[in-house]
């Protein structure tokens, strides 16, 4: 049975990553948040503990200095490295978009000739359901998925909040990702779909809402961070640390619908095969 890729984010202590894989989870990501102090051995020693388990690990550099991403790569030596820089689907910004995709794609390029062992991960940003424009939406980022395509190995959807201001809605500015919202799972769909890579889906994923998305979308894989986080007496996610009973629903609730998948595709060819 093909297993749905199970991606947990954000893990920078080696125990944790240890926790994570005794669950069952595929990719564990970790982040690098300070341009200045991009250098953490701890992050290294978890790198280097889900290599030797078997896992993959992914790393996310939030900062857009060439040099300063190459030499993290080969100080960490992940098994992909992940750029979620938020591209803006809308309309009217498509004019600054192309710019920011030939540096991009220039990264990505020079990435996979300095380190061609290394996978590329690529966020595609899918806003919020009920927007207008949508079918302008989706077809900006269907463009994206096909330009980047050729310079990737995975894409992974997140949610980008749209803010009518003009401000940056999301909690990085500038990159998309760690919302803790469900993006617009129809726009989502028609990338998986489409996609010529395998597709990731994130945004808002928790065990209560996976099994629905797997279901429903058949993503390659799905990805969470910020609902399967600890809380804090405010109930509010706490970065950096997950709540490992989360984790174990979220894991479940993925392999059962593996499952339930698995027996509508069994079920399809029994019907295919009393028609013939």
């Amino acid at each position: 049975m093909k297993k749905t890729i199970i991606q947990i984010y954000e893990v920078q202590k080696p125990k944790e990553a240890e926790a994570l894989i005794d669950l069952g989870v595929n990719n564990i990501g970790s982040v690098l948040v300070d341009l200045a102090k991009w250098k953490k051995p701890a992050i290294r020693k978890t790198v280097q503990v889900i290599r030797q388990a078997g896992a993959r690990s992914g790393l996310i550099p939030l900062f857009k200095d060439p040099i300063k991403i190459f030499q993290a790569i080969d100080y960490y030596q992940p098994d992909f490295v992940h750029f979620c820089e938020a591209l803006s689907p809308f309309p009217g910004d498509q004019a600054t978009v192309v710019r920011e995709y030939d540096a991009l794609l220039s990264l990505q390029l020079d990435v996979k000739d300095r380190f061609p062992q290394i996978e590329i991960m690529r966020s595609l940003s899918v806003p919020l359901p009920g927007l207008p424009q949508t079918d302008d939406i989706q077809k900006n980022i269907l463009g994206f998925a096909e330009c980047f395509a050729p310079f990737s190995d995975y894409f992974l959807i997140d949610t980008l909040i749209w803010n009518p201001e003009g401000a940056s809605g999301q909690p990085v500015p500038g990159y998309v990702g760690i919302t803790g919202a469900v993006c617009d799972w129809n726009m989502a769909k028609a990338v998986i779909e489409a996609s010529l890579i395998p597709v990731i889906l994130a945004g808002g994923l928790s065990g209560q809402n996976v099994f629905e998305a797997i279901v429903s979308l058949k993503p390659a894989g799905v990805d969470s961070c910020t609902q399967t986080n600890a809380l804090d007496r405010n109930g509010l996610p706490v970065r950096f640390k997950k709540d490992m009973k989360k984790v174990r629903l979220f894991v479940e609730e993925v392999r059962r619908a593996d499952q339930f998948v698995q027996g509508e595709r069994f079920a399809e060819k029994c019907i295919d095969a009393k028609r013939i």
